[in-house]
């Protein structure tokens, strides 16, 4: 019976062993081993990635000309307006520099856009995080701000040989200074705790209390470019409510984020030069 009792609290034991030398190894140590671990699982992440592009392309193959056809069509509007889009930009960039050089202004922050393919996604009640294709390889850095067409993505946390780990603004970890739009009042935002299959969410502190904000009518919030890292103007997402804050003097409220966090394919990391 007693032989039997201590094989059955041998797994425990083993266990409690692995745990207490794993305490006792030094940090420098754990964050060699982390690195080396996730270097050595990268081919798999990317290999996984490039398969599941393959399957996409496969599938593509099988619809009709038709479909092509009216494809092609609404890509060739799209271009259309995006021409217009990229020569309208041209001329306020050129009108931003004339209104510095006038009023000798700094300037903002000039950034390379590099585009980058989502390679495998990780959610959890603790942190939001996608791993993208890129990364030393195209001199993507740690803190790189990342965007996509909804406004902002979040920022890259980790860079390792061709891949690189995006923190998303809907994690807890990522707080950001943003305004409500037509207003210059910073408001700090934070991610919030969101599970897996549910819609994404922040809060917001420090609004101020006239800024009204319900589902009917929501506020816009943006970036508003202080800390330097995101340029300011990009949309976060839209506060949908704003109460009294405990301290009575600022309010704190709750943010609908873009629901499409969850399911990117590719996103642009902003590389400031």
């Amino acid at each position: 019976m007693r032989f039997k009792r201590l094989d059955q609290a041998r797994p425990f034991v083993t266990l409690a062993v692995i745990v207490v030398a794993w305490l006792l190894v030094p940090v420098g140590v754990k964050a060699i081993l982390r690195v080396s671990f996730f270097e050595l699982t990268a081919p798999v992440t990317l290999a996984a990635s490039r398969v599941r592009d393959l399957q996409e392309f496969w599938s593509l193959r099988l619809h009709s000309k038709d479909d092509l056809i009216a494809a092609g069509r609404d890509l060739a509007r799209l271009n259309a307006s995006y021409e217009l889009g990229v020569q309208r930009n041209t001329e306020l960039q050129a009108e931003i520099a004339r209104l510095e050089t006038l009023l000798r202004l700094p300037s903002f922050t000039n950034y390379r856009y590099e585009h980058a393919r989502v390679a495998r996604r990780d959610f959890s009640g603790w942190w939001q995080r996608i791993v993208i294709r890129k990364g030393r390889n195209y001199g993507i850095p740690v803190g790189a701000p990342v965007v996509f067409t909804g406004g902002v993505v979040g920022r890259v946390t980790e860079v390792h040989a061709a891949t690189a780990v995006v923190e998303l603004i809907s994690s807890p970890n990522v707080r950001l200074a943003g305004v409500v739009e037509g207003d210059t009042r910073p408001i700090s935002f934070q991610g919030g705790v969101n599970p897996t299959f549910a819609p994404p969410t922040g809060v917001v502190e420090f609004v101020p209390l006239d800024i009204v904000a319900s589902p009917a009518a929501p506020k816009r919030l943006v970036t508003s470019g202080f800390g330097g890292v995101f340029p300011p103007g990009l949309m976060i997402g839209t506060i949908t409510r704003a109460s009294m804050g405990g301290d009575g003097l600022f309010q704190s409220g709750e943010v609908k984020l873009d629901e499409r966090l969850g399911s990117l394919a590719e996103v642009t990391v902003l590389v400031p030069l």
